[in-house]
């Protein structure tokens, strides 16, 4: 029998903060360099005090597709469990949706872009 797929999140923001990850995931999340391609990155204004709490900050980077495919969003990919990505919906806001996309690698991953 083989392994299932491994689950890929690709994050651009707070997710790649350590104390995001041990908050959220109760671990350090190992990752590589990555880029989201045809997206563009602004910033959203949280309100939600556990995430402020986590992370530090109530402005937090959002990604939307941009429509040119020379726009590019860097960051990491990880690999993740079924139980950390459940953890990871739980922990981004209504601002966020979950999409898979397809990163400068090649590799299929999850991001939050803008809701």
């Amino acid at each position: 029998m083989s392994a299932p797929d491994p689950i890929r999140l690709f994050s651009y923001g707070t997710l790649q903060l350590e104390s995001v990850q041990m908050e959220t995931f109760g671990r350090l999340l190992a990752g590589a360099a990555d880029a989201l391609p045809g997206y563009s990155r602004t910033m959203v204004r949280i309100t939600d005090p556990a995430v402020i709490a986590a992370s530090g900050a109530d402005r937090h980077p959002i990604v939307a597709a941009s429509g040119d495919p020379a726009d590019t969003v860097e960051g990491m990919v990880f690999e993740i469990t079924a139980e950390e990505l459940a953890a990871a919906d739980t922990y981004e806001v209504a601002d966020y949706r979950r999409v898979e996309a397809t990163l400068a690698s090649g590799l299929r991953a999850f991001v939050y872009i803008k809701a």
